[in-house]
């Protein structure tokens, strides 16, 4: 497969042409007027909650593109923050190429402080809460699974959004509704879980297993549900290759596990500053990222 070289990998965005509100582990946040936003994916990358010191050549602009895909493919379940404005038209013209391909701009949403999160695997920390407590998150789940193994019904298990450098924290269903609602908290579960089954049967036929993935979702100021931020992205989603997945096995991601595999060879406390990725190791996650997206979309990098 050939890496896309021709653009120089972007660290942090520095636009003067529209108000900085704050910038994520990714992504960096504009205001654009006072309802609108300019999100712009950069190509850092965080690992253990730390962020890299190196960026992922083309990641950001993987990242957008497959988020893209997903927003347009799954309109019909929910309605997203997209806008379709071209993000281009919001910037200076010598900003334009801090932009091209890695940004978007969206509907500024009251964001819900609760990810929603929908695993149909055993995997990560879901298999550890399992080995220690026969349930994931408060959910039971049968006796005898094994790690990795599909389990019988898709299920739904929320996190609570964590300050920049913490980890989200996994929350029981009835904390949610405690903190967001009973009604919303059932709509989200419900319109999470169908799209979760939708993309997992389409990646299905692309040869890719969606083991596991998170939704954000934010309100307008009528009240009305958006899908927002990001979706199915390799950053929010483990992907598995179905020809190397083997149940009781942790099959190989297409993600930072290159990045984090190494990290863990490395004596650090898990706290900043990150040491300094080898150059092997950034292309292989680089490559990793693009594979995803022309695996899963059939689209090669824009």
């Amino acid at each position: 497969m050939t890496m896309s070289t021709q653009h120089s990998p972007l660290y942090e965005s520095t636009l003067k042409s529209v108000p900085l509100l704050g910038r994520g582990k990714v992504r960096d946040n504009y205001a654009v007027g006072t309802d609108k936003l300019l999100i712009v994916t950069t190509d850092r990358l965080s690992a253990f909650d730390v962020i890299m010191g190196e960026p992922i050549p083309n990641k950001g602009r993987v990242l957008n593109q497959m988020a893209d895909f997903w927003f347009e493919k799954l309109k019909h379940i929910v309605p997203n923050h997209n806008t379709g404005i071209d993000p281009a038209t919001v910037v200076s013209a010598d900003e334009a190429g801090q932009v091209a391909g890695r940004a978007v701009v969206v509907k500024r949403l009251e964001p819900i402080l609760v990810e929603a999160v929908v695993r149909g695997y055993l995997a990560g920390s879901g298999w550890k809460d399992y080995q220690a407590t026969g349930s994931v998150c408060g959910v039971e789940l049968p006796p005898g699974l094994q790690n990795a193994e599909k389990l019988p019904e898709p299920i739904f298990t929320p996190a609570a959004k964590a300050e920049m450098g913490h980890h989200d924290e996994n929350i029981t269903y009835d904390d949610m509704e405690r903190r967001i609602g009973t009604e919303l908290s059932a709509t989200i579960r419900d319109i999470s879980i169908k799209l979760y089954k939708e993309a997992a049967e389409y990646a299905a036929t692309r040869g890719i297993i969606i083991a596991d993935t998170k939704f954000e979702f934010g309100l307008d100021n009528r009240g009305e549900l958006f899908l927002m931020d990001e979706v199915l992205t390799a950053d929010s989603s483990r992907f598995w290759p179905a020809d190397g997945y083997k149940v009781g096995t942790n099959p190989p991601s297409f993600d930072k596990q290159f990045v984090r595999d190494w990290l863990e060879t490395q004596s650090w406390g898990k706290t900043p500053p990150a040491p300094k990725l080898p150059d092997d190791v950034i292309a292989k996650t680089a490559e990793k990222y693009e594979e995803a997206l022309q695996r899963l979309t059939g689209q090669s990098l824009a």
